[in-house]
C-alpha cells in the first residue's frame, strides 16, 4: 500500500522542485521492491520482515528532514506509525516495543530539529494543507484496513477454534461419560468413585474368532461396526453407560456415574434387546450370530486411568463375576447371579439353571433371563 502511494510523493515533490524530496520514496519503492525479490528468492522471511518495517520508520522520517519539518512536510512522519504497528502485527508484543521507542524516538529527533531545518522553495499553503488531509486519512485509513483484516482473521481463528474445541469435547466424551469429563476438564486429579450398588453387563459374540478366519478384514470390522453400533445406541436410549469394548467382548454398566434405583432393569432391558438385534444381523447376514450375556449386581470402584489416552473403567468382585457369567453362559441366552435375580425376579420371568462351577467363585446357583412377566390386568409383557 505505502509502495503505489509513494508514486504520490514522487510526482508531487518532483512539480514542487524539491528532487532530494522525490528521490527518497523512490529509493524506498527501490528498496522495497528489491527486499521483495530477494525474499522470494531465497524465502528468508525474517529479513524481508526487517527490511520492510525498517523502511516504514525511515522513509518518512527522512522525508519530512528534506521538507523542512512538520508544516511543510504536512506531518509526513506520521507515516512512520506504521513501523510499531507492523512490527505488532508481525513480530509480537514484546518484539515491537524496541520499533515503538524507535518511532517515538525519531518523532522527538524531528521536533528538536524542526527550527533548524533550512528553507528550501516554498511550497503553497493549498499543497501542504491537502498533504496534510491524504497524509492523516490515508494513515488513519490504511491502519483501520489493517487492523480490520486482523481482527478479521482472529474471528475465523476463533470460530475455527471453537469448532475445534466442540469436537474435542465430543471425542472426549466418547471416551468418558460426561459428569467424568466435566471433573477432568476442571483439574481433578485421580478421579475414583466408589458405588454401592450397580449392575455390570458382559456380552460375547459366540464363535467370532473362526468366523473371523473365513471372512475378509473389511467384513470382520464391518460386522463389528453393526452389532457394537447397535449395542451402543440401545445403551444410549437406556442410559445406561458404555464401559469399553475387548476384542468382540462388549461391556456395560447402569448406576454410574450417575446412581439410580432401576440400573438393574436398565440393564435386563439392554440384554433382551441385544439379543434381538444379533438375531436381526443374524437374519440379514445368514452367519448364524450368537451372543452370550452375563450380568451381575453390586458394588464396583470406578475411575479413570492413564494419562495420554483415557480411560474410564470399573473394578471389583461384580465386574469378575460378571464377566464369569458371560464366559460361563449359553450362546444366545442371558445368565444372571442371585444377586441380579433378587433385584428382577418381580418383573421377569426367569429359568434357574442350578449350580454352575464358576472359575475363582466355585459352584454358584445362577438364572437364565427369558423375558418380561406378562402383566395380570393386560396380558402385555411388562416393560423393564
Amino acid at each position: 500500500m505505502i509502495g503505489p502511494l509513494a508514486v504520490v510523493w514522487v510526482v508531487a515533490y518532483w512539480l514542487l522542485g524539491r528532487p532530494l524530496s522525490a528521490a527518497i520514496p523512490f529509493g524506498y519503492q527501490v528498496a522495497s521492491v528489491a527486499s521483495l525479490v530477494i525474499f522470494i528468492r531465497t524465502k528468508r522471511y525474517r529479513l524481508f520482515r526487517f527490511a520492510q518495517v525498517l523502511l516504514m520508520l525511515l522513509l518518512p522520517f527522512l522525508l519530512q528532514l528534506s521538507l523542512g519539518g512538520f508544516v511543510p512536510s504536512s506531518g509526513v512522519i506520521i507515516w512512520a506509525v506504521w513501523a510499531p504497528f507492523g512490527a505488532l502485527m508481525f513480530y509480537g508484543a514484546r518484539e515491537a516495543v524496541p520499533w515503538l521507542m524507535a518511532f517515538i524516538g525519531l518523532t522527538a529527533v524531528a521536533g528538536i530539529l524542526d527550527p533548524l531545518l533550512p528553507e528550501g522553495p516554498p511550497i503553497p499553503m493549498s499543497v501542504v494543507v491537502t498533504f496534510f488531509v491524504l497524509n492523516f486519512a490515508a494513515v488513519a485509513a490504511s491502519t483501520y484496513l489493517l487492523v480490520q483484516y486482523f481482527v478479521r482473521e482472529r474471528e475465523k481463528a476463533m470460530a475455527a477454534l471453537r469448532i475445534e474445541r466442540e469436537k474435542s469435547e465430543r471425542l472426549l466424551l466418547n471416551v468418558l461419560p460426561e459428569p467424568i469429563a466435566g471433573r477432568l476438564k476442571e483439574g481433578e486429579g485421580i478421579i475414583a468413585d466408589g458405588f454401592p450398588e450397580v449392575t455390570v453387563l458382559f456380552a460375547d459374540i459366540v464363535d467370532f474368532t473362526p468366523l473371523s478366519d473365513r471372512l475378509a478384514p473389511d467384513e470382520v470390522v464391518a460386522l463389528l461396526d453393526e452389532v457394537f453400533t447397535a449395542f451402543d445406541r440401545l445403551a444410549d436410549d437406556r442410559g445406561l453407560e458404555k464401559i469399553k469394548t475387548i476384542g468382540d467382548a462388549y461391556m456395560v454398566a447402569g448406576g454410574i456415574p450417575v446412581p439410580r434405583p432401576d440400573h438393574a432393569e436398565a440393564v435386563a432391558e439392554m440384554a433382551l434387546g441385544m439379543l434381538e438385534e444379533v438375531a436381526r444381523c443374524s437374519a440379514e447376514r445368514g452367519m448364524g450370530l450368537a451372543v452370550r450375556i452375563g450380568i451381575d449386581t453390586g458394588p464396583v470402584v470406578a475411575g479413570v486411568i492413564g494419562r495420554r489416552k483415557f480411560i474410564y473403567d470399573l473394578w471389583g468382585d461384580t465386574v469378575n463375576t460378571a464377566s464369569r457369567m458371560e464366559s460361563h453362559g449359553l450362546a444366545g441366552a442371558i445368565q444372571v447371579t442371585p444377586a441380579t435375580y433378587e433385584r428382577l425376579h418381580d418383573r421377569y420371568e426367569f429359568e434357574q439353571r442350578g449350580p454352575v462351577a464358576v472359575k475363582s467363585k466355585g459352584k454358584m446357583t445362577t438364572y437364565m433371563l427369558v423375558g418380561r412377566k406378562l402383566s395380570r390386568v393386560s396380558g402385555r409383557r411388562t416393560a423393564g
